[in-house]
């Protein structure tokens, strides 16, 4: 039988944003209006799994990690972590988690890793034969030994994410959370914390929450992926229904120098996003190869621009800027399972676009 030790249930935040208007205005009589950063969402976790959050940058996944660990205030909605509400901020709830912040430091800069985890041994009030096992323990699954003695603000940060892990970890929390960890690590530091979360989440069977905008974290780390959009969840499954569902897809974005009409970009695919000068559209991958390859070949052969930045095994970036029947466009492509595309473009060469070139 299944036990949620995280239960969410209509959860909302809006912040109120100042609207831009005169200098008096502003000043004797501003206005407001709400922007609701998570949009009424409902989850529950259970003990031991490890659960992706994933999302475009706004999509509420950050501020959605802050109200569970109790940094911020729900607006409306329920949330019961532990039996605790988290902004309570009850010791016995601060106990039992972990927070790491890849863009936030934990550890004081002046101290050594070493006085940092003394000083988390007395908050926590863990034991001398705890503290020595722990710190022995993760130490070197990190491999991080030779570092303990050495200023934080010296560290490198891939030095110092791994001491944060190791930090997070002392009291043996219940439940991780990890607010992007790898942001900007290389690969090995970001395979060898990979790999110690996955054997940590393993062995100790602790809950682990994660937000990351890398889908091989994504992929090595959690189980189940949770994805959220404009403040509300769009999937809630496995990673392998995720790619299942998304895979033969494919979202081209068209981003316009003038506005155009919504039928016009109908004819090419369903709208899948609509904003004043951009329009994301979702096709199937024989389509879109079918509408698009003709202009990317016509454009390498005629004008042989085009260069490839190194990418990573699991995605692949390209770039073009090019010349394509008189006019320039540039084009990036991310490869990543299902591919998006993004294309500025003119109003009035959409149609030429589409249609394959006579040449």
């Amino acid at each position: 039988m299944n036990h949620p030790i995280i239960k969410i249930d209509r959860l909302q935040k809006d912040y109120s944003v100042k609207i831009k208007q005169s200098f008096w205005k502003n000043a004797f009589f501003p206005k407001y209006k709400a922007i609701s950063a998570v949009n009424d969402i409902s989850f529950y976790i259970d003990r031991g799994e490890s659960v992706a959050l994933l999302g475009p940058n706004g999509a509420g996944k950050t501020t959605t990690m802050k109200m569970l660990s109790g940094l911020l205030y729900p607006t409306s909605g329920k949330v019961d972590v532990l039996g605790f509400f988290p902004f309570d901020r009850k010791n016995e709830y601060l106990k039992r988690i972990g927070l790491v912040m890849g863009n936030r430091s934990g550890l004081a800069w002046d101290l050594t890793p070493n006085q940092n985890f003394e000083l988390a041994k007395k908050i926590y009030g863990i034991s001398d034969h705890d503290f020595l096992e722990r710190v022995g323990r993760l130490t070197e699954m990190l491999d991080v030994e030779k570092f303990l003695d050495k200023q934080v603000r010296k560290l490198s940060l891939g030095e110092r994410m791994k001491l944060e892990l190791v930090a997070s970890l002392l009291h043996n929390p219940e439940i991780l959370y990890l607010d992007e960890p790898t942001i900007g690590l290389d690969i090995i530091s970001k395979q060898r914390i990979r790999s110690f979360l996955r054997d940590i989440q393993r062995e100790s069977r602790i809950t682990l929450l994660l937000t990351s905008h890398d889908m091989d974290d994504v992929e090595k780390v959690s189980d189940r992926v949770i994805v959220i959009n404009h403040g509300q969840i769009v999937f809630d499954d496995s990673m392998p229904k995720l790619l299942r569902n998304y895979q033969d897809k494919k979202y081209l974005t068209l981003v316009l120098t003038e506005t155009v009409t919504s039928k016009v970009i109908e004819k090419f695919g369903k709208i899948v996003d609509k904003k004043p000068l951009s329009y994301t559209i979702e096709i199937s991958k024989s389509g879109q190869s079918k509408n698009c390859r003709y202009h990317g070949k016509f454009a390498r052969r005629r004008y042989r621009h085009y260069s490839r930045p190194p990418g990573r095994n699991y995605r692949r970036h390209v770039h073009r800027q090019t010349k394509l029947r008189g006019y320039r466009f540039s084009l990036s492509i991310l490869l990543l399972n299902t591919t998006v595309t993004a294309i500025s473009v003119s109003p009035n060469h959409i149609e030429k676009f589409f249609a394959p070139p006579t040449i």
